[in-house]
């Protein structure tokens, strides 16, 4: 009996793995359906975790996704290479996205309302803006402004895609150059939802032009990283600075909009905008 009880206590009790997962914002043990079921949102702390492009479509399109123009690819203009050649490294996040650069676009409804909807995934290279994010939002604007429809573009960058140089840097003006097309020949609304983080040359651009600016709590929006304007200014910022609250309170957003409340709301301001 003592024999058995001695083989008992030296068996490993087996924990399937990615049962549980900790909360980044209160550290709360949580298991994964739970989150999962509630958007990847913490039940105690409100926390709103990072999800996928994929799964941000399907969070706010009435019908499973069909993706445009996934065939596009990047180049390498610059033969860039760091500690890994640029093409190597676009490859190691095809295959851990699935998907071929930082941006998917879809065609659908909203709440019963055309819409053209694209999202970053900030799980490829940060969600970085290259020539293939560029090339994708334009043709999604294109084909917003051929279906008379809305324009939902929600961002998660770190910016431009530095690998890429100019070219990075010309899909912001390629972009906002678009828009004012788009606007010219619809009265449809451009609606952008700001997610965390929204930085860099995204946030310097498109991101900031929408005719309504939506953004989800404590996301955290700006250009420049906080440390290099406190260095810059030679002064120390609040506690708050760059997170959605704040830019609401300045005046740069319209409204914070808790993940589970984006679609009816986005929903609700595609009905007032209703052409009659």
């Amino acid at each position: 009996m003592a024999e058995d009880a001695t083989l008992d206590s030296n068996k490993k009790v087996q924990v399937p793995t990615g049962l549980y997962r900790h909360c980044d914002g209160c550290k709360a043990l949580l298991l994964t359906k739970e989150l999962d079921a509630n958007y990847q949102v913490c039940p105690h702390c409100g926390h709103h975790h990072r999800i996928s492009a994929m799964a941000r479509l399907r969070l706010l399109l009435d019908e499973e996704p069909v993706l445009h123009d996934v065939e596009v690819r990047s180049g390498d203009p610059l033969r860039f290479h760091d500690t890994q050649a640029y093409p190597d490294r676009v490859a190691r996040y095809q295959k851990k996205t699935g998907h071929s650069d930082a941006y998917l676009a879809a065609s659908g409804t909203l709440e019963g309302h055309p819409i053209e909807a694209g999202a970053f995934d900030f799980g490829f290279m940060g969600g970085s803006m290259g020539s293939v994010v560029g090339e994708l939002i334009c043709r999604q604007v294109e084909r917003a402004t051929e279906r008379q429809a809305a324009l939902l573009i929600v961002s998660a960058s770190g910016g431009a895609r530095m690998q890429e140089g100019i070219l990075s840097l010309m899909q912001m003006a390629r972009v906002s150059g678009l828009l004012h097309e788009y606007r010219r020949q619809t009265n449809k609304p451009f609606i952008s939802l700001l997610t965390d983080p929204t930085t860099g040359g995204v946030a310097a651009s498109f991101a900031m032009l929408g005719d309504f600016i939506l953004a989800e709590p404590r996301a955290l929006i700006g250009f420049a990283g906080r440390r290099v304007i406190e260095q810059t200014i030679g002064q120390k910022l609040p506690d708050d600075f760059q997170r959605a609250e704040f830019l609401l309170e300045h005046g740069l957003i319209d409204r914070v909009v808790a993940r589970d409340l984006v679609k009816p709301t986005v929903g609700k301001l595609l009905s007032l905008t209703q052409s009659t």
